[in-house]
C-alpha cells in the first residue's frame, strides 16, 4: 500500500468519478483506475462499487476512508513540521470545511493580504473533527456554529449567512425571489455530509419543523460541495445551503434565499481557550474587518432563526470573549 493509492482513494471518493478525480491528481483516468485496482487487491476487498454511471463507496470503503484521511492528515502535519523547523516564519494552522464554503477562505485571504508574513495551513475538516484538532493543538483556529461548540471552546461570530436552496434552472423556485421555508414540505431535501456540517444540518431541521413540517430527506451523501451539485442538476433533490455555497456552483443551477422567515446562519471562528497561538487576535481583527465592508453582520438586529440553535449572546466580533 502507497501513499499516493491512499490519496487517490480519497481524491476519488470525495468526486466519485474517475475522470474528476484524475484531473485532480493531474494522472491519466486509466492510471488511477490500476492504482485503486491494485489498492483493493492488496486489500483483499472492493472499496468502490462501479457502474457505467455511477461510483459509490461500499461499507469497507466508507470505513476505510475515515482511516485513509487521517493518515494523509498525520503525514501533512509531518511535512509541515519540519517546514515550520525550517523556517521562522510565524504559522497559523486554520481549518476550513469545504471549498465550496466561502467564509474562512475568505478570511484568511484577507488576513494573508494585511499580514503577509504569516504562513497559512489549511486543513479542510468538518466541524466535528475541528473540534478534536482544536483540543489537541493541530489547530490554532475553526470555524462553525458557536454555541454547538465543546465547553472548552471559545467564539466569536463573524457572518450571518442567509440561508437559501440550491435548486436546477428550471425549477419552479429557481423563478422566485425567494422560498418560503414551508414550500420545502414538497421536496427531497439534500443535506450535508454529517460528519462535516451536522450543526448545518441540525439547524435547517429545526427551520422545517417549527414551520410546522418534518423534511423529506434524500437519503444518499454527499462527500464534497460538487458532488452535492451534481445532484442537484440530475433533479434527484435540491440541497439547502447558506449564501456562502454559491461560489462552487455549477452552471445550470440556481440559487434562491429562504424567506417567512428569513434566516441566516451564523458562522464564528473557534479557537481553543488555552491556545497561546499570538495569531488568533490577527485573524479576528481581519475577520472584524472583512465583515464590516462586507455587511456580514447587517442582519444581526432583525436576522430570525430557530430558538434551539440561536447563538450565545456576546459572541459577535468585538464583544468580550468567553466560552461558546
Amino acid at each position: 500500500m502507497e501513499l499516493r493509492q491512499l490519496r487517490y482513494f480519497v481524491t476519488l471518493a470525495e468526486e466519485l468519478h474517475f475522470g474528476r478525480a484524475a484531473a485532480r491528481e493531474h494522472i491519466v483516468q486509466s492510471a488511477l483506475s490500476q492504482q485503486i485496482q491494485r489498492l483493493e487487491r492488496d486489500l483483499g476487498m472492493r472499496l468502490l462499487d462501479r457502474s457505467t454511471h455511477q461510483v459509490d463507496l461500499t461499507p469497507a470503503g466508507v470505513a476505510f476512508l475515515v482511516e485513509a484521511r487521517q493518515i494523509l492528515d498525520h503525514v501533512g502535519r509531518a511535512r509541515q513540521a519540519a517546514r515550520n523547523a525550517a523556517t521562522s516564519a510565524p504559522t497559523l494552522r486554520a481549518g476550513i470545511i469545504d471549498a465550496g464554503y466561502d467564509t474562512m477562505p475568505q478570511i484568511l485571504r484577507e488576513l494573508q493580504r494585511t499580514h503577509p508574513g504569516i504562513t497559512i495551513h489549511q486543513v479542510e475538516a468538518g466541524t466535528p473533527e475541528q473540534y478534536r484538532q482544536l483540543a489537541d493543538g493541530r489547530l490554532d483556529i475553526a470555524i462553525g456554529h458557536a454555541s454547538q461548540a465543546p465547553a472548552d471552546v471559545t467564539g466569536k461570530l463573524v457572518r450571518l449567512d442567509p440561508l437559501g436552496v440550491l435548486v436546477p434552472d428550471e425549477h419552479r423556485f429557481a423563478a422566485s425571489d425567494g422560498v418560503p421555508v414551508a414550500a420545502l414540505a414538497t421536496e427531497l431535501l439534500l443535506l450535508g455530509e454529517e460528519s462535516q456540517t451536522p450543526e448545518l444540518n441540525g439547524f435547517v431541521i429545526t427551520l422545517c419543523r417549527a414551520a410546522g413540517f418534518a423534511p423529506t430527506l434524500y437519503e444518499g451523501t454527499v462527500q464534497s460541495s460538487r458532488a452535492a451539485a451534481d445532484l442537484v442538476l440530475q433533479r434527484r433533490c435540491v440541497h439547502c445551503v447558506p449564501s456562502s455555497f454559491q461560489t462552487s456552483n455549477r452552471p445550470g443551477t440556481t440559487w434562491r434565499p429562504l424567506i417567512e422567515p428569513a434566516t441566516h446562519y451564523p458562522w464564528s471562528l473557534l479557537w481553543h481557550q488555552d491556545n497561546p497561538s499570538p495569531h488568533i487576535a490577527t485573524v479576528i481583527d481581519s475577520a472584524r474587518h472583512l465583515a464590516e465592508r462586507l455587511g456580514w453582520l447587517e442582519p444581526l438586529s432583525s436576522s430570525i432563526e430557530p430558538a434551539p440553535v440561536e447563538d450565545a449572546p456576546g459572541a459577535a466580533i468585538g464583544s468580550t470573549d468567553g466560552p461558546a
